[in-house]
């Protein structure tokens, strides 16, 4: 049985993937990460020439959110395992891409910064995007990605999440997410280091 959450862009960096080892890091309309979306990889760009077989480096970025934005203190994210890679399945004759796959390993380091209290969160899981023209995607995932949400703007209450399991995320153009659960759980991480 499935499970519908509706949630709201959150971050003024990525995750989805980012959602995932993917995009965490949500895509503007050409597929790059950024664009404020959350996720399990952060906002990047490719580095070429690695991985093999179409696939190429696609390296998160350290971010910081003000207290009250996910957490009631501010917090900084950075990555302390970076090896996302990601291949370009589908794209428009301009070079637009509107599918992508994800995959590799991302461990996020969410550290409060009054305290100095850290958590290392996992975010290395695998998907394929699709990004429509409109700025809307839907992520397919199975594994770990780093989600946020505001308050007030989703099914789940303020905070930072590890969503693991197997899942799609559908954005809208406006930025609101449908996260569908196939299995899985959300793991708020604030308290961790709170």
């Amino acid at each position: 049985m499935m499970r519908r959450i509706v949630l709201c862009t959150a971050m003024a960096a990525a995750t989805l993937v980012a959602l995932a080892a993917a995009p965490a890091g949500a895509a503007t309309g050409g597929g790059a990460k950024g664009g404020g979306a959350t996720a399990g990889v952060a906002t990047g760009g490719a580095a070429s020439g690695e991985g093999g077989g179409g696939w190429e480096r696609w390296p998160s970025a350290s971010f910081d959110l003000p207290a009250g934005a996910r957490c009631d203190f501010p917090v900084h994210l950075e990555p302390v395992v970076d090896q996302v890679l990601r291949r370009v399945l589908e794209a428009d004759a301009d070079g637009t891409v509107r599918r992508a796959a994800f995959k590799g390993a991302l461990v996020m380091r969410l550290t409060n910064t009054v305290t100095g209290a850290w958590y290392d969160a996992d975010a290395g899981g695998r998907s394929v995007v699709d990004y429509r023209p409109d700025g809307s995607q839907t992520w397919r995932a199975h594994g770990p990605i780093l989600l946020g949400f505001a308050e007030h703007r989703g099914n789940l209450p303020r905070d930072l999440y590890t969503v693991d399991g197997s899942y799609t995320v559908d954005i809208d153009a406006t930025g609101y997410r449908t996260l569908t659960m196939r299995h899985g759980t959300a793991e708020p991480l604030c308290r961790l280091v709170g």
